[in-house]
């Protein structure tokens, strides 16, 4: 069946496009009152766990905000709950995990698992979202980078530096390309299942690889990336989003993925003169911005537009919405997107 608005597809494939395709990264979810009303009933992995909750986040943005793609509501630490490692959701806190990987023995507590054991409620959630979604746009899968998952997993909780998780990296190398393997066989298996059950393209968030030196983030990072890239590519497009990691785009446009996110923090010339000009680049509004006045956010949208031009390029912001954006401020966003005159760009 056709998708009735497929621009995010034809933008991933570098197809002429008759306008930019917008949507934002956590746009289903704490911004929205109709999902706080959600979350005040349900803790978050019921939230996650139970299909009709998830499909019904999954497509708020869609009917409130109108932007051009959905995105599963999910987490990327289903992942380390699936490998055995126990996961706790703080609300206002932030991810908790009691017991982490430290040394060997450790690992005695975790395994690759089998995805529909462990996982089959995301496959569930998805199934049905496409059926809600009845073709309107097309559906986002995702799971996170195999070193942010690490970062979580030898942390044992969020944090600005994650010092602990690169000294595990710098201490126990052999221990953590064994740790980053097994999340990497997970994470192909995951995706390959989603891709199964409906989703149109993936993305890969490495939330916490501009942590990362360039030489490190290419040998903790990149390699296990391009693996998951290289598994999936011929079933499914594949987004890259490497936060802050953006001296590696370069390499990270070798992979084969089909876009490339991008923080704010990086220019629309700056990007392409390193990702080249071949690959769909997304982003990169900074999510703060939404806070401006109206006005200002129509002004800074367009700039963003113009800066990156209509052809291999998809509007998003730079991270994830913030919770306290006003919804007539995020439609705004969306709204200059879907509105802007692209003959301004000829």
């Amino acid at each position: 069946m056709n998708l009735k608005n497929d621009l995010l597809l034809k933008a991933l494939r570098g197809e002429d496009i008759e306008r930019v395709p917008v949507w934002m990264m956590r746009q289903a979810g704490r911004y929205l009152p109709e999902y706080i009303k959600i979350r005040e009933k349900y803790s978050f992995f019921e939230r996650c766990q139970t299909p009709e909750l998830a499909a019904e986040i999954t497509i708020q943005p869609i009917d409130i905000i109108g932007v051009d793609a959905a995105i599963l509501f999910s987490d990327i630490l289903v992942v380390p709950q699936a490998m055995g490692l126990e996961v706790q959701l703080i609300e206002s806190k932030g991810p908790y995990l009691p017991n982490p990987i430290k040394t060997k023995k450790d690992f005695e507590r975790i395994r690759v698992p089998e995805i529909d054991e462990t996982l089959f409620y995301v496959m569930d959630a998805i199934k049905l979202i496409k059926e809600r979604l009845d073709n309107r746009v097309p559906l986002i899968g995702f799971a996170g980078a195999p070193w942010t998952i690490l970062c979580y997993m030898v942390q044992g909780k969020g944090s600005k530096t994650f010092d602990e998780a690169k000294a595990f990296c710098y201490q126990e190398p052999v221990l953590a390309n064994q740790l980053l393997q097994m999340i990497t066989d997970t994470t192909i298996a995951y995706l390959k299942a989603q891709i199964e059950a409906g989703v149109d393209t993936v993305q890969i968030f490495d939330s916490w690889g501009g942590l990362l030196s360039k030489a490190d983030f290419e040998l903790f990072s990149l390699p296990y990336i391009e693996q998951i890239v290289t598994a999936i590519k011929s079933k499914a497009p594949t987004i890259v989003f490497a936060k802050g990691a953006w001296s590696s785009l370069d390499t990270l446009s070798k992979t084969g993925a089909a876009a490339l996110g991008l923080d704010w923090c990086i220019t629309a010339p700056m990007a392409r003169q390193f990702a080249g000009s071949n690959i769909t680049l997304q982003g990169n509004f900074d999510p703060a911005k939404l806070l401006s006045p109206i006005p200002t956010i129509v002004k800074e949208t367009e700039t963003m537009l113009k800066a990156f031009g209509k052809r291999n390029y998809i509007a998003n912001l730079g991270h994830g919405i913030l919770p306290n954006v006003p919804v007539d401020h995020a439609k705004a966003f969306v709204n200059t997107v879907k509105n802007f005159d692209y003959s301004k760009l000829a």
